[in-house]
């Protein structure tokens, strides 16, 4: 299935040390760039977000955010470290007494001691595996996001090749009555200028005139490329690169039959596909 590069997933989670919130987001890039953004506490995950974008993922710049919110109820369970806290009022009055000056800690100054005010161990290690969890439900669903709007890029390719298809078949039409409209409009020139028309010169000049004008080349050219293009849509994965190619090649072959053209409606045409073949090419940079 075809992939756009641009998506968005968010995924929360409550836990007994508090709320895990994932939100994973992606625009258009030639290649993979992996952001992730992640709490201090959480940096241990950086490689492994990284590995999983990898084999998920080919192309895009993504970035990943992991925000936690830790749970205010803990606060009700900090204690005082006792113990510590004789032991630096202890060391305060020795202090006090040896250097004869007023050693004296303030209660506010005690309460940012390290160690005296304790608060509950969180289970690092198992907050981490919860989030990588968390994580892959996101990842998955960021996915999900990106094929779906693939779905809506390949419906717009198609309609788009179905029109390009329809002018080739068009211009095939048309071919033979306009050399017929060439050959006459050189021969009633030549009818002019010439009192004896040379009729095996006149052959000449049409048979040269015809392979300018000859575009069954770039015709089957387009209806290949067309044909490729399908192709690649019905085989989905990672194809925007291809596709990228198949546009120059498709808009290359409608400059050629803009070029060769010697009469107003494949002029029309070829400008018609160009609009058509740029439409699809904007489109493509958003596939992955």
């Amino acid at each position: 299935m075809i992939r756009s590069m641009t998506a968005f997933s968010r995924k929360e989670l409550p836990t007994d040390g508090g709320t895990l919130a994932w939100e994973i987001r992606s625009v258009n890039q030639r290649y993979l760039e992996a952001l992730p953004r992640l709490p201090d506490n959480f940096r241990d995950l950086e490689m492994p977000v990284r590995e999983r974008l990898r084999h998920k993922i080919s192309r895009g710049k993504v970035e990943c955010t992991l925000r936690f919110k830790g749970d205010t109820s803990k606060v009700a369970d900090l204690r005082l470290n006792e113990g510590l806290v004789k032991q630096i009022l202890a060391t305060a009055h020795t202090l006090s007494e040896l250097t004869g000056g007023n050693a004296e800690i303030s209660p506010q100054t005690l309460l940012t001691w390290p160690g005296v005010v304790e608060t509950p161990e969180t289970d690092l290690k198992g907050l981490q595996a919860q989030a990588m969890s968390l994580f892959d439900d996101a990842l998955d669903e960021f996915i999900k996001v990106r094929e779906r709007e693939g779905a809506e890029l390949r419906k717009l390719l198609e309609d788009r090749l179905d029109a390009i298809r329809q002018h080739v078949g068009s211009v095939r039409e048309a071919i033979p009555g306009i050399l017929q409209a060439q050959r006459d409009k050189l021969a009633a020139r030549l009818q002019e200028f010439l009192a004896n028309l040379d009729q095996e010169r006149l052959e000449q000049e049409m048979v040269m005139l015809a392979h300018k004008m000859d575009v069954e080349e770039e015709l089957d050219r387009l209806s290949t490329h067309i044909d490729e293009v399908r192709r690649i849509l019905a085989e989905g994965g990672a194809q925007g690169r291809r596709l990228d190619f198949l546009m120059q090649e498709l808009n290359r072959e409608a400059n050629t039959l803009g070029s060769k053209s010697v009469h107003v409606s494949t002029t029309q045409v070829a400008v018609e596909l160009k609009v058509l073949i740029e439409q699809m090419r904007e489109q493509v940079q958003n596939i992955e």
